[in-house]
């Protein structure tokens, strides 16, 4: 099949969980001989990358601003998948499937999927209007496309209840392997197994400021264990919150901010992490997480539904906002080895049985070859179903 994905920043994937998502997808999917297409956004992929591990690459124009960043992709993308032969157009997020009814009208014999990962109208960045406009995107996602992907049974949920249709939930993934090596860690004076991680980009709704407000307060009480606290990632149109951020992190040498990483500097940071902390007030389902615990991170978390799925009884959960709470369940698990060991393998053990990238491309597969041959032969599929 030819299967182009619409949506996302781009690939190889910098940060976002949408863009590993797509990443992952379209690779395993290219793996298994399909012919996929990914369009990618000129500020994010290099122009001169034309394929990426079996993928192809499009590159189309945008206007580079915090509001009109996606959706200009979006419709070019959409303009130039009108006049190509793809079976399957797939969607990825609420904001880029406003425009997906343009594929349904013109390319009407194309399967139209779209994923809802997140519900991205929560997150404090967006103003009125473009939260409105994220809504909308949110109705098209679950209305029109021949069918709809939720990455969580919390949103499969939400959609039957808001919009009365059925959703396939097809979870991220996590891609790990443990890294032996250290040798990256000494850029940041940090050691294995003597620090605290963070992997997020510095966005309000990903609750940072929780996590930097318990670590100084560990930090009065010496309470750290020595442990230094390290995060992992950049802002997104969110410069005032990142320079409020580490103000409130500037009291503290063990707060250190590396920027985005990936490859061997990420891996390696994922690998030799004492624990890993996601305080986020929203989510979908993290990758980051996932790989978390995939690396063997122990893992604390705040307790809404998204992050609870994710670990199952494979972490820990603190109450949402809670710095204290928060402050109390990192010292637990800074003074307890054993107790930070046993998370260690339970979380392994849940990303190996149920986020496998693998698993996740043969399900996507299958519905991908339901909906094409649906397409191809509808009066046979009206007799059977």
């Amino acid at each position: 099949m030819k299967i182009a994905f619409i949506g996302q920043k781009g690939i190889p994937a910098k940060s976002g969980g949408v863009e590993r998502h797509a990443e992952e997808l379209a690779v395993k999917l290219a793996e298994r001989g399909h012919e996929v297409f990914v369009y990618v956004r000129k500020n994010y992929t290099d122009k001169n990358i034309a394929q990426y591990k079996g993928v192809k690459l499009v590159h189309v124009p945008n206007i580079h601003t915090k509001n009109l960043d996606a959706i200009t992709h979006t419709f070019f993308s959409i303009a130039h998948a009108i006049f190509q032969r793809y079976d399957v157009v797939h969607f990825h997020s609420i904001g880029p499937n406003s425009l997906n009814f343009l594929i349904k009208i013109f390319k009407p014999k194309t399967a139209l999927f779209a994923t809802y990962h997140c519900q991205d109208y929560f997150h404090q960045k967006w103003g009125a209007l473009a939260k409105a406009y994220l809504k909308f995107g949110e109705y098209m996602t679950c209305m029109v496309p021949d069918k709809t992907i939720a990455v969580t049974n919390i949103l499969k949920k939400f959609i039957k209840e808001k919009f009365g249709r059925e959703a396939e939930v097809i979870s991220n993934g996590a891609n790990v392997s443990w890294n032996e090596k250290s040798d990256k860690l000494s850029r940041w004076n940090i050691e294995k197994g003597e620090y605290i991680l963070a992997v997020s980009r510095i966005i309000r709704h990903k609750g940072l400021h929780y996590l930097v407000a318990a670590y100084k307060e560990l930090e009065k009480k010496n309470l750290t264990g020595g442990k230094k606290l390290v995060i992992v990632g950049e802002g997104f149109y969110t410069t005032d919150y990142v320079k409020y951020l580490k103000n409130l992190a500037s009291e503290s040498e063990n707060i250190i901010f590396t920027g985005t990483q990936s490859g061997e500097n990420l891996s390696q940071l994922f690998s030799h992490a004492y624990f890993f902390v996601q305080p986020s007030d929203s989510e979908g389902l993290s990758i980051a997480l996932l790989e978390a615990m995939g690396y063997g991170n122990a893992v604390i978390v705040s307790n809404i539904p998204e992050n609870l799925e994710a670990i199952g009884s494979a972490g820990i959960s603190f109450s949402q906002g809670n710095i204290s709470d928060l402050q109390q369940k990192m010292t637990d698990l800074i003074s307890d080895k054993e107790k930070a060991s046993a998370l260690s393998e339970a979380g392994k053990k849940r990303v190996q049985e149920i986020y496998s990238w693998d698993r996740i491309a043969d399900e996507t597969s299958v519905l991908y070859e339901k909906e094409v041959a649906k397409k191809r032969n509808k009066k046979f599929y009206a007799q059977t179903e």
